[in-house]
Protein backbone atom coordinates (compact mmCIF):
# COMPACT_ATOMS: atom_id res chain seq x y z
CA UNK A 1 0.00 0.00 0.00
CA UNK A 2 1.65 3.13 -1.10
CA UNK A 3 2.25 6.02 1.52
CA UNK A 4 -0.69 8.42 -0.38
CA UNK A 5 -3.24 5.39 0.39
CA UNK A 6 -2.55 5.22 3.90
CA UNK A 7 -2.97 9.38 4.22
CA UNK A 8 -6.38 8.86 2.10
CA UNK A 9 -7.68 6.32 4.58
CA UNK A 10 -6.65 7.96 7.47
CA UNK A 11 -8.26 11.34 6.75
CA UNK A 12 -11.29 9.73 5.52
CA UNK A 13 -11.51 8.32 8.93
CA UNK A 14 -10.82 10.93 10.82
CA UNK A 15 -14.03 13.16 8.44
CA UNK A 16 -15.90 10.62 8.74
CA UNK A 17 -15.83 10.40 12.59
CA UNK A 18 -16.00 13.89 12.57
CA UNK A 19 -18.95 14.07 10.71
CA UNK A 20 -20.70 11.40 13.53
CA UNK A 21 -19.90 13.82 15.74
CA UNK A 22 -21.44 16.85 14.34
CA UNK A 23 -24.99 14.70 14.46
CA UNK A 24 -25.03 14.35 17.98
CA UNK A 25 -25.88 17.93 18.68
CA UNK A 26 -29.30 17.40 16.99
CA UNK A 27 -29.86 14.47 19.03
CA UNK A 28 -29.62 17.12 22.27
CA UNK A 29 -32.89 17.10 23.19
CA UNK A 30 -35.19 17.60 26.27
CA UNK A 31 -34.36 13.71 27.36
CA UNK A 32 -31.17 14.35 27.73
CA UNK A 33 -31.65 17.49 29.36
CA UNK A 34 -33.90 15.27 31.82
CA UNK A 35 -31.23 13.02 32.63
CA UNK A 36 -28.72 15.80 33.62
CA UNK A 37 -30.76 16.90 35.94
CA UNK A 38 -32.11 13.74 37.35
CA UNK A 39 -28.33 12.65 38.01
CA UNK A 40 -27.45 16.17 39.58
CA UNK A 41 -30.36 15.96 42.20
CA UNK A 42 -29.00 12.20 42.62
CA UNK A 43 -28.54 10.74 46.26
CA UNK A 44 -26.82 8.38 44.87
CA UNK A 45 -23.82 7.70 42.50
CA UNK A 46 -23.67 6.87 38.54
CA UNK A 47 -23.30 3.81 37.41
CA UNK A 48 -21.82 2.96 34.20
CA UNK A 49 -22.44 -0.37 32.41
CA UNK A 50 -21.88 -1.65 28.99
CA UNK A 51 -20.23 -4.64 26.90
CA UNK A 52 -17.02 -4.73 24.76
CA UNK A 53 -15.32 -1.13 23.06
CA UNK A 54 -18.91 -0.63 24.80
CA UNK A 55 -17.18 -1.24 28.26
CA UNK A 56 -13.80 0.58 27.87
CA UNK A 57 -15.94 3.75 26.98
CA UNK A 58 -18.14 3.45 30.31
CA UNK A 59 -14.38 3.23 32.15
CA UNK A 60 -13.43 6.94 30.67
CA UNK A 61 -16.42 8.59 31.06
CA UNK A 62 -16.47 7.12 34.95
CA UNK A 63 -13.07 8.25 34.98
CA UNK A 64 -14.46 11.82 33.75
CA UNK A 65 -17.31 12.10 35.97
CA UNK A 66 -15.59 11.09 39.19
CA UNK A 67 -12.88 14.50 38.01
CA UNK A 68 -15.15 16.53 37.62
CA UNK A 69 -17.49 16.07 41.01
CA UNK A 70 -20.61 13.27 40.12
CA UNK A 71 -19.40 10.24 41.81
CA UNK A 72 -19.68 6.90 39.40
CA UNK A 73 -18.36 3.69 38.93
CA UNK A 74 -17.83 1.35 36.40
CA UNK A 75 -19.93 -1.95 36.41
CA UNK A 76 -18.84 -4.39 33.71
CA UNK A 77 -22.54 -5.56 31.89
CA UNK A 78 -21.64 -9.40 32.29
CA UNK A 79 -20.37 -9.12 34.87
CA UNK A 80 -23.39 -7.54 36.62
CA UNK A 81 -25.57 -10.36 35.71
CA UNK A 82 -23.18 -12.81 37.94
CA UNK A 83 -23.11 -11.00 41.00
CA UNK A 84 -21.88 -7.20 40.35
CA UNK A 85 -24.84 -5.81 40.51
CA UNK A 86 -24.75 -6.35 43.85
CA UNK A 87 -22.50 -2.59 44.14
CA UNK A 88 -25.69 -0.74 42.88
CA UNK A 89 -27.42 1.05 45.98
CA UNK A 90 -30.83 2.16 46.29
CA UNK A 91 -30.17 6.28 44.85
CA UNK A 92 -28.23 5.04 42.12
CA UNK A 93 -28.67 5.82 38.74
CA UNK A 94 -27.35 3.40 36.19
CA UNK A 95 -26.63 4.25 32.51
CA UNK A 96 -26.34 1.54 29.87
CA UNK A 97 -23.82 2.13 26.94
CA UNK A 98 -24.69 0.02 24.05
CA UNK A 99 -24.72 0.68 20.15
CA UNK A 100 -27.20 -2.16 19.25
CA UNK A 101 -29.51 -2.15 22.40
CA UNK A 102 -30.13 -5.78 21.94
CA UNK A 103 -26.84 -7.54 23.33
CA UNK A 104 -27.99 -10.45 24.96
CA UNK A 105 -26.12 -9.70 28.34
CA UNK A 106 -28.47 -6.43 28.14
CA UNK A 107 -31.35 -8.12 27.62
CA UNK A 108 -30.60 -9.96 30.95
CA UNK A 109 -29.16 -6.81 33.15
CA UNK A 110 -31.84 -4.04 32.20
CA UNK A 111 -34.84 -5.57 33.90
CA UNK A 112 -33.00 -6.68 37.00
CA UNK A 113 -32.01 -2.96 37.09
CA UNK A 114 -35.65 -1.92 36.36
CA UNK A 115 -37.00 -4.38 39.23
CA UNK A 116 -34.62 -2.48 41.95
CA UNK A 117 -36.26 0.36 40.67
CA UNK A 118 -32.96 2.61 39.93
CA UNK A 119 -33.41 4.85 37.42
CA UNK A 120 -31.80 3.37 34.13
CA UNK A 121 -30.50 6.23 31.07
CA UNK A 122 -29.94 4.42 27.80
CA UNK A 123 -26.58 5.62 25.94
CA UNK A 124 -27.99 3.90 22.41
CA UNK A 125 -27.58 4.22 18.68
CA UNK A 126 -30.53 2.26 18.24
CA UNK A 127 -33.26 4.18 19.81
CA UNK A 128 -36.12 1.32 19.12
CA UNK A 129 -33.94 -1.09 20.57
CA UNK A 130 -34.51 -3.02 24.04
CA UNK A 131 -32.79 -0.94 25.98
CA UNK A 132 -34.05 2.29 24.53
CA UNK A 133 -37.72 0.92 25.08
CA UNK A 134 -37.36 -0.01 28.86
CA UNK A 135 -34.84 3.10 29.84
CA UNK A 136 -36.43 5.86 31.70
CA UNK A 137 -33.96 8.81 29.59
CA UNK A 138 -31.80 8.21 26.37
CA UNK A 139 -28.79 10.04 25.72
CA UNK A 140 -29.15 9.27 21.81
CA UNK A 141 -25.38 8.37 19.80
CA UNK A 142 -26.67 7.71 16.97
CA UNK A 143 -24.39 6.97 14.22
CA UNK A 144 -25.30 6.14 10.35
CA UNK A 145 -22.27 3.70 10.18
CA UNK A 146 -18.90 2.89 11.47
CA UNK A 147 -15.48 4.17 9.67
CA UNK A 148 -14.63 0.16 9.29
CA UNK A 149 -15.07 -0.37 5.72
CA UNK A 150 -17.05 -3.61 6.58
CA UNK A 151 -19.08 -1.28 9.12
CA UNK A 152 -18.10 -3.78 12.06
CA UNK A 153 -15.32 -2.22 14.21
CA UNK A 154 -16.96 0.08 16.60
CA UNK A 155 -15.14 3.35 15.43
CA UNK A 156 -17.74 6.41 14.83
CA UNK A 157 -20.13 4.42 17.30
CA UNK A 158 -17.81 4.84 20.55
CA UNK A 159 -16.27 8.18 20.01
CA UNK A 160 -20.06 9.36 19.45
CA UNK A 161 -20.31 7.46 22.74
CA UNK A 162 -17.49 8.87 24.07
CA UNK A 163 -18.58 12.72 23.27
CA UNK A 164 -21.69 12.56 24.29
CA UNK A 165 -20.28 10.95 27.78
CA UNK A 166 -18.17 14.17 27.88
CA UNK A 167 -21.25 16.48 27.00
CA UNK A 168 -23.24 15.29 30.14
CA UNK A 169 -20.18 15.31 32.65
CA UNK A 170 -19.44 18.91 31.00
CA UNK A 171 -23.29 19.62 31.76
CA UNK A 172 -23.09 18.60 35.52
CA UNK A 173 -19.48 20.43 35.88
CA UNK A 174 -21.66 23.34 34.90
CA UNK A 175 -24.22 22.79 37.38
CA UNK A 176 -22.13 22.10 40.35
CA UNK A 177 -20.17 25.57 39.54
CA UNK A 178 -17.09 23.21 39.88
CA UNK A 179 -14.32 26.12 40.20
CA UNK A 180 -10.17 25.38 39.98
CA UNK A 181 -10.26 25.17 43.63
CA UNK A 182 -12.35 22.11 42.88
CA UNK A 183 -10.12 20.41 40.26
CA UNK A 184 -7.29 21.09 42.80
CA UNK A 185 -8.51 19.01 45.31
CA UNK A 186 -9.46 15.80 43.51
CA UNK A 187 -6.22 16.30 41.03
CA UNK A 188 -3.69 16.82 43.47
CA UNK A 189 -0.66 14.96 41.86
CA UNK A 190 0.48 15.16 38.58
CA UNK A 191 1.32 18.49 35.74
CA UNK A 192 -2.67 19.08 36.61
CA UNK A 193 -2.46 19.53 40.42
CA UNK A 194 0.65 21.11 40.22
CA UNK A 195 -1.06 24.02 37.73
CA UNK A 196 -3.52 24.33 40.40
CA UNK A 197 -1.89 24.12 44.02
CA UNK A 198 1.89 24.75 43.56
CA UNK A 199 3.02 28.19 44.14
CA UNK A 200 6.56 30.46 44.12
CA UNK A 201 6.70 29.40 48.12
CA UNK A 202 7.37 25.63 47.05
CA UNK A 203 9.73 26.40 44.71
CA UNK A 204 12.24 29.78 45.48
CA UNK A 205 13.69 28.18 49.20
CA UNK A 206 15.51 26.08 47.44
CA UNK A 207 17.53 28.94 45.70
CA UNK A 208 20.09 30.72 46.60
CA UNK A 209 19.22 33.91 47.09
CA UNK A 210 21.56 36.05 44.83
CA UNK A 211 21.75 40.34 46.35
CA UNK A 212 23.97 42.72 45.71
CA UNK A 213 24.23 46.52 46.86
CA UNK A 214 23.76 49.15 44.73
CA UNK A 215 27.11 50.71 44.84
CA UNK A 216 28.50 47.13 44.36
CA UNK A 217 31.62 47.47 41.54
CA UNK A 218 30.76 44.95 38.37
CA UNK A 219 32.83 42.14 39.23
CA UNK A 220 31.20 41.23 42.69
CA UNK A 221 28.00 41.59 40.84
CA UNK A 222 29.20 38.94 38.14
CA UNK A 223 30.74 36.85 41.14
CA UNK A 224 27.69 37.08 42.46
CA UNK A 225 25.78 36.16 39.47
CA UNK A 226 27.93 33.08 39.16
CA UNK A 227 27.74 31.78 42.65
CA UNK A 228 23.96 31.54 43.11
CA UNK A 229 23.81 29.88 39.55
CA UNK A 230 20.36 31.74 38.79
CA UNK A 231 21.72 34.03 35.76
CA UNK A 232 20.87 37.32 37.54
CA UNK A 233 21.03 39.12 41.16
CA UNK A 234 18.26 41.68 42.85
CA UNK A 235 19.73 44.45 43.52
CA UNK A 236 18.51 45.77 47.20
CA UNK A 237 19.15 48.74 49.68
CA UNK A 238 19.45 47.79 53.37
CA UNK A 239 16.02 47.11 54.39
CA UNK A 240 16.15 44.22 51.55
CA UNK A 241 13.76 47.30 48.97
CA UNK A 242 14.57 45.62 45.76
CA UNK A 243 15.77 48.42 43.55
CA UNK A 244 17.01 46.30 40.79
CA UNK A 245 18.10 43.46 38.63
CA UNK A 246 20.66 42.33 36.89
CA UNK A 247 21.14 39.73 34.66
CA UNK A 248 23.57 37.74 32.59
CA UNK A 249 21.84 39.70 29.34
CA UNK A 250 22.68 43.08 31.25
CA UNK A 251 26.36 42.13 31.71
CA UNK A 252 26.26 40.84 28.71
CA UNK A 253 25.12 44.33 27.05
CA UNK A 254 27.16 46.06 29.13
CA UNK A 255 30.81 44.58 28.19
CA UNK A 256 29.50 45.58 24.15
CA UNK A 257 29.37 49.04 25.34
CA UNK A 258 32.02 49.95 27.79
CA UNK A 259 35.58 49.41 27.15
CA UNK A 260 36.47 50.94 30.80
CA UNK A 261 33.94 49.54 33.29
CA UNK A 262 36.09 49.57 36.27
CA UNK A 263 33.92 52.62 37.57
CA UNK A 264 30.39 51.41 36.98
CA UNK A 265 28.68 49.93 39.86
CA UNK A 266 25.09 47.23 40.01
CA UNK A 267 23.19 50.21 40.13
CA UNK A 268 24.50 51.80 36.99
CA UNK A 269 23.80 48.74 34.66
CA UNK A 270 19.83 47.17 36.64
CA UNK A 271 17.53 47.40 35.20
CA UNK A 272 14.70 49.40 37.37
CA UNK A 273 11.19 47.80 38.66
CA UNK A 274 11.85 44.39 37.57
CA UNK A 275 8.92 41.97 37.11
CA UNK A 276 7.89 40.09 40.25
CA UNK A 277 6.16 37.45 41.91
CA UNK A 278 4.72 36.30 45.39
CA UNK A 279 5.31 33.45 47.71
CA UNK A 280 1.71 32.74 47.84
CA UNK A 281 1.18 33.44 43.99
CA UNK A 282 0.82 30.38 41.89
CA UNK A 283 3.59 28.76 39.81
CA UNK A 284 1.61 28.68 36.56
CA UNK A 285 0.93 32.31 36.58
CA UNK A 286 4.81 32.98 37.46
CA UNK A 287 5.33 30.92 34.47
CA UNK A 288 2.85 32.98 31.85
CA UNK A 289 4.55 36.32 33.33
CA UNK A 290 7.82 35.20 32.29
CA UNK A 291 6.85 33.52 28.93
CA UNK A 292 5.19 36.81 27.81
CA UNK A 293 8.16 39.01 29.07
CA UNK A 294 10.57 36.70 27.30
CA UNK A 295 12.65 36.24 30.80
CA UNK A 296 13.78 33.70 32.59
CA UNK A 297 13.92 34.73 36.55
CA UNK A 298 11.13 36.73 38.86
CA UNK A 299 12.32 38.24 41.91
CA UNK A 300 10.12 37.24 44.93
CA UNK A 301 8.70 39.85 47.23
CA UNK A 302 6.86 39.37 50.42
CA UNK A 303 5.44 42.78 51.32
CA UNK A 304 7.96 44.13 49.45
CA UNK A 305 10.49 42.63 51.00
CA UNK A 306 12.68 40.94 48.88
CA UNK A 307 13.09 37.18 49.54
CA UNK A 308 14.92 35.35 46.90
CA UNK A 309 14.69 34.08 43.31
CA UNK A 310 12.69 31.70 41.32
CA UNK A 311 13.96 30.47 37.92
CA UNK A 312 11.66 29.02 34.92
CA UNK A 313 14.06 25.97 34.59
CA UNK A 314 12.47 25.48 38.56
CA UNK A 315 8.81 25.38 36.93
CA UNK A 316 9.71 23.10 34.25
CA UNK A 317 11.41 20.84 36.37
CA UNK A 318 8.37 20.19 38.11
CA UNK A 319 6.45 19.49 34.70
CA UNK A 320 3.83 22.39 35.44
CA UNK A 321 4.43 22.85 31.67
Amino acid sequence: MEASEIISIAKSTILTEAESITKLASYVDEGFAGAVKKIYSSLGRVVITGIGKSANIANKIVATLNSTGTPALFMHAADAIHGDLGMVQENDIVICISKSGNTPEIKVLVPLIKYRKNILIAMVSNTDSFLAREADFILRATVDKEACPNNLAPTNSTTAQLVMGDALAVCLLNLRGFSTQDFARIHPGGALGKKLYMRIDDLYKSNAAPQVSPDENIRNVILEISAKRLGATAVADEGQRLLGIVTDGDIRRMLEKNLHFDTLTARDIMTVNPKTCKPDQLAIKAFHIMEENNITQLAVLDDGVYKGMVHLHDILREGIV
